[in-house]
């Protein structure tokens, strides 16, 4: 058989819709309204997809000169994306609230009768957009609690992370990625721009026990809790390979393929950590267990880390089983001579 007929017998793949229909029934309450809803994130990841591929073309990079709820100066890019995501779920009708790292309250979609709500980080890492470094979009889906036909209060969205019924992440990079679980594994899907499409690309997702890399901002490492200092001492003698970008997603996203563990642990600037625990820190904790790796905030497990406030900071230990481990027994025993002294 020549190339030409192998390629030919190929099967088209499985599609991002198709999976979701076959799999339907394993969704929480599986009424095709969680269906739809993962759907309408997907639009919105082709939008966003569009407009990052021309961002070089067109004039959407840049800081706009505002900053967000949480003082970090907002990208044109990080406007873009969240103005198409709330649209598209305000559009889908799934969704009866929002909250967005870009908008310090709650969004009404005015979907009062919807029976889930949506946190998201409509574009994390856009600032590496001008230099062409991946970037993505991280998401998690809650089931309401409050009465369906009122507005949604600040309750619905302050369940924790084991409430999550769905979460995930898009990676634009080299190629896109859209990358999800609903508690029943994780699978990845990649999009194919000539057919619009989102196909099949890493099914049931399992992160090695063990890895060899480290992902962490060694800028900060004046600031770093002694344990992780040692935990980094210990990498460096196994010859480990450091890779960081700055760019949560992009660095979450290898590691978990290939093995590894990423840390944004606290600093004295940030002495709580930095990174968001509802639409950070909790929907990649969720894929990550789903996956057979660990996420802790350096005290215990992270998603059962209580949350008060939207937009609380956490800090965070993610990855393979064996290596964030490790980070744990190394900081035990730290707590153990210090309370010996």
């Amino acid at each position: 058989m020549t190339f030409l007929d192998e390629t030919i017998a190929l099967p088209v793949g499985v599609t991002l819709d198709r999976f979701i229909k076959r799999n339907q029934d394993a969704f929480p309450f599986a009424t095709g309204e969680l269906s739809q809803l993962l759907r309408d994130i997907a639009i919105a990841a082709k939008i966003v997809n569009r407009e990052i591929n021309k961002a070089g073309l067109v004039d959407v990079t840049g800081a706009i000169g505002t900053s967000n709820v949480q003082g970090e100066m907002q990208q044109k890019l990080d406007m873009i994306a969240h103005i198409r995501f709330m649209r598209a779920l305000r559009n889908g009708g799934e969704v009866a609230g929002i909250v967005s790292e870009e908008e310090e309250n709650i969004v009404m979609t005015g979907n009062d009768d919807a029976r889930y709500v949506v946190a998201i980080d409509p574009l994390d890492g856009s600032s590496n957009i001008d230099v062409n470094v991946s970037i993505g979009t991280i998401f998690s889906i809650y089931r309401r609690l409050s009465p369906v036909g009122t507005k949604v209060p600040l309750d619905d969205f302050l369940q924790g992370g084991d409430a999550q019924v769905a979460a995930g992440y898009v990676l634009y990079g080299s190629s896109t990625v859209l990358v999800y679980t609903t508690g029943h594994g994780v699978n990845g899907f990649t999009y194919e721009s000539s057919l619009g499409e989102f196909f099949l690309s890493y099914p049931t997702i399992k992160i090695p026990e063990d890895g060899s890399i480290y992902s962490i901002n060694d800028g900060n490492a004046l600031d770093f809790p002694e344990p992780i200092s040692d935990y980094l001492d210990t990498c460096r003698t196994r010859r480990y390979s450091s890779r960081y970008i700055g760019s949560l997603v992009g660095d979450f996203h290898r590691n978990l393929l290939k093995g590894g563990i990423y840390f944004y642990p606290p600093t004295a600037k940030t002495p709580n950590g930095k990174l968001r625990l509802l639409y950070e820190c909790y929907p990649l904790a969720f894929i990550i267990e789903q996956a057979g790796g660990l996420a802790t905030d350096g005290k215990q497990r992270l998603m059962e880390v209580k949350i008060k406030n939207l937009h609380q900071r956490s800090a965070l230990c993610i990855g393979s089983t064996n290596m964030v481990k490790e980070v744990e027994k190394i900081t035990l025993q730290k707590a153990e001579m210090l309370a010996a002294k």
